[in-house]
């Protein structure tokens, strides 16, 4: 049975391979060990596995495979630890500095050494693929008893290992919980009555937000039995017609002939074959305008871009 697991990778739970007995004689949940990756000796924290996860872990076919524990972090190890983080700091400018000297277009993100010091990795985006042939040759000279990867990542990725906190004050999607990225449109936005802004629909990859995707159905489910935009419709006060859904509080914006707008619950209007002189002027609908900032089709499209956002090379 699986007991322990660390969080690695795109947010991914690896299960503890312990040797001998898989009891290693103390609680180990919250504490940094030391594990073997593919990558190498690597730094992460555990965490205690229930009984009920255990069992999925055990019959899914996608579990990852298992890491291998070599040993809680002592306090030598974690003044190595600490040492190497540093090093990390170093090596990202040193890198830095011989991308700029090879005037190369890409954008180095992360440095990452592992425990052992036997590999370096150099993360980075680039709008095109990159000749980095005479930049390896230089790091090698630099950093001469290390294997070195440099690792081309999209944008989306870059969030995800950077971590930070969107526009709705919580922790990124793609640093906490999402595994994989799907493509986004602008047409996701329009559907959820989201205002068509770049600063509104856009995360800090510059790139639609992620939440786009994965709340879309909510939208739509909630969506259903309302009275589309631009609809005539009795209310308790009178006709108008519809000129916003708020789909999350199951609200309806009703403009009337003397041009105020009041909201109305879905089950307080009913939708009549009639006309009224209402002209329904909603730019969060009907254009991709809005008093704050002009947006052009240029614009909209780059949010859109899937190219290199996202890579799975992590």
């Amino acid at each position: 049975m699986i007991k322990y697991a660390v969080k690695y990778l795109k947010n991914t739970f690896y299960p503890l391979a312990i040797n001998g007995n898989g009891d290693i004689g103390e609680n180990i949940d919250g504490k940094l060990v030391l594990v073997r990756t593919e990558k190498g000796e690597e730094v992460l924290k555990a965490f205690l596995v229930n009984k009920d996860i255990s069992a999925l872990f055990e019959k899914s076919e996608k579990t990852p495979q298992a890491f291998e524990f070599l040993r809680v972090m002592t306090q030598e190890d974690m003044m190595i630890y600490e040492e190497i983080k540093k090093e990390e700091v170093t090596s990202f400018f040193k890198c830095k500095e011989l991308v700029q000297k090879h005037n190369l277009v890409m954008n180095l993100v992360q440095c990452r050494i592992t425990f052992d010091k036997r590999k370096i990795s150099f993360y980075y985006t680039a709008p095109e693929r990159v000749d980095f042939r005479e930049l390896l040759k230089d790091l090698t000279q630099v950093f001469k008893r290390m294997r070195i990867d440099l690792r081309h990542i999209g944008v989306r990725d870059e969030s995800s290992i950077m971590d930070g906190t969107g526009i709705c004050g919580k922790p990124f999607c793609c640093s906490s919980y999402l595994r994989k990225f799907e493509s986004i449109n602008v047409k996701l936005a329009k559907d959820q009555g989201m205002p068509i802004t770049p600063s509104k629909i856009s995360g800090t990859c510059g790139r639609l937000l992620c939440c786009l995707t994965y709340e879309y159905e909510n939208y739509i489910e909630a969506a259903k039995g309302m009275p589309p935009v631009g609809s005539t419709v009795m209310t308790p006060i009178g006709l108008g017609k519809v000129c916003f859904i708020q789909f999350l509080n199951n609200s309806v914006a009703v403009k009337f002939e003397d041009g105020k707008i009041k909201e109305f619950t879905k089950e307080d209007i009913e939708m009549v074959d009639a006309d009224v002189n209402v002209e329904i002027e909603d730019n969060r609908i009907s254009s991709y305008n809005t008093d704050d900032e002009k947006v052009d089709a240029r614009q909209l499209k780059q949010l859109e871009d899937d190219k290199n956002s996202s890579t799975g090379n992590v």
